[in-house]
């Protein structure tokens, strides 16, 4: 059962965290094309950027698996008090909060149109594509630190 649940929450974190660290990656690039004119490219890149949120969105949905499957596996390997698998889900909460509450939002703000500077809606200037590369490159950084603390585990007695 251990090798199943294992095979899983992997599977599922290529499958499902890797098409977020890509799409969320792309996405200021396409915001910014979008936002530069009205030419026919810009309406491309417009159609890019939200099919690109829409991955984003859709996957994180899916990317509770990845989580839910680790534990699982924790579990069944009784590392569930380990110091690296701790770490690994705290961080990976810290990466779901920055996914959910700054670049999903971040992404959507971005993909509307802004409000005339004058307008009772107009509260704060939208997130910049710049800000949201920032908050894209923290997010697949965690990742990168989960995913080096899952092949190292501190004090594993596999010798790895």
């Amino acid at each position: 059962m251990t090798k199943l649940l294992l095979s899983i929450h992997v599977l599922a974190a290529i499958l499902v965290v890797g098409p977020i660290a890509v799409a969320a990656s792309l996405f200021p690039r396409y915001a910014r094309q979008s936002a530069s004119g009205g030419e026919e490219s810009d309406e491309r890149a417009a159609g890019i950027a939200a099919l690109l949120h829409r991955i984003c969105r859709g996957y994180a949905i899916a990317g509770v698996a990845v989580p839910v499957f680790g534990i699982a596996t924790g579990a069944q390997l009784g590392v569930l008090t380990d110091a690296w698998l701790i770490a690994s889900l705290a961080l990976t909460a810290i990466a779901a909060a920055v996914l959910v509450l700054a670049i999903l939002p971040s992404q959507q703000s971005l993909l509307a149109p802004p409000p005339p500077p004058h307008s009772a809606d107009y509260d704060e200037p939208p997130p910049t594509a710049t800000r949201l590369t920032m908050l894209t490159g923290i997010f697949n950084l965690l990742w990168a630190i989960v995913v080096v603390l899952m092949i190292v585990r501190p004090g594993s007695t596999t010798g790895a």
